[in-house]
């Protein structure tokens, strides 16, 4: 299914706690602070995948949440780092905060990242506490929490050449003609619901992408036909 646009809730995973724990040694009923710390909470990151064009997979993903870090143990062992979460999207993604707006950041190369939740540190175990007036200190650190942000995401299609026109213009036609893609064809208006995209070999060694977007008629501002909101995805072209 294709979706030019999703909101999502993303979630940081929080720190580990850290310990607060004391060496056990013969003959000595409480050694010396040795309480490790806490692993760092797992980071959202959202990951260009190339060839995909289309945010329909959101539809049913609406809160992507990271894992927590690991608890600080004894002998100054560190908690475990919690892994980082990736979500795939389509090149030409924007990325704001949803409902304000506010800009973030846009993924327009294969393999671009972007981190939109950070994963919280881990809290210090009680052996950073020590000094040479408080040698058994039983406080440790908690985690920090992690990042949390509501986020939209709006995809705005890269391709070289848009073809944009009236219903039932031929624009379907031309694409099919010029590139490998089979857009649905019919002698009736708004045939094309979606944007199409196809790929035209110009040399051996250049391509050019072409897109198609749903047919314009009078009226199309102001909500007539399919509106104009898929004009979105012709702002990129050359």
């Amino acid at each position: 299914m294709f979706a030019d646009r999703a909101r999502i809730l993303v979630s940081g995973g929080a720190g580990g706690d850290g310990a607060s724990s004391f060496r056990r040694e013969a003959h000595v009923p409480r050694g010396g602070p040795d309480g490790g710390d806490g692993g760092r909470g797992g980071s959202v990151i959202l990951v260009v995948e190339a060839g995909m064009t289309t945010l329909g997979d959101f539809q049913r993903k609406r809160h992507v949440r990271a894992a927590e870090g690991g608890r600080g143990m004894g002998r100054r062992a560190h908690g475990k780092n919690a892994p980082d979460v990736t979500i795939r999207v389509p090149p030409g993604t924007v990325v704001r905060t949803h409902p304000d707006g506010e800009f973030i950041g846009e993924l327009m190369e294969a393999d671009a990242r972007l981190i939109v939740a950070h994963g919280g540190r881990g809290g210090r175990g009680n052996v950073h506490f020590a000094s040479a007036t408080h040698r058994a200190p039983k406080h440790a650190e908690k985690g920090t929490p992690g990042e949390e942000l509501r986020i939209e995401l709006e995809l705005k299609l890269i391709a070289d050449i848009g073809l944009v026109g009236a219903p039932n213009a031929g624009k379907s036609t031309l694409l099919a003609a010029l590139t490998a893609a089979h857009p649905e064809v019919g002698a009736y208006p708004f045939t094309t619901l979606t944007p199409n995209l196809g790929v035209m070999a110009l040399d051996e060694d250049h391509t050019t992408v072409i897109a198609d977007v749903p047919g314009l008629i009078e009226g199309a501002n102001e909500g007539r036909g399919l509106g104009h909101h898929f004009l979105r995805h012709v702002e990129r072209t050359r």
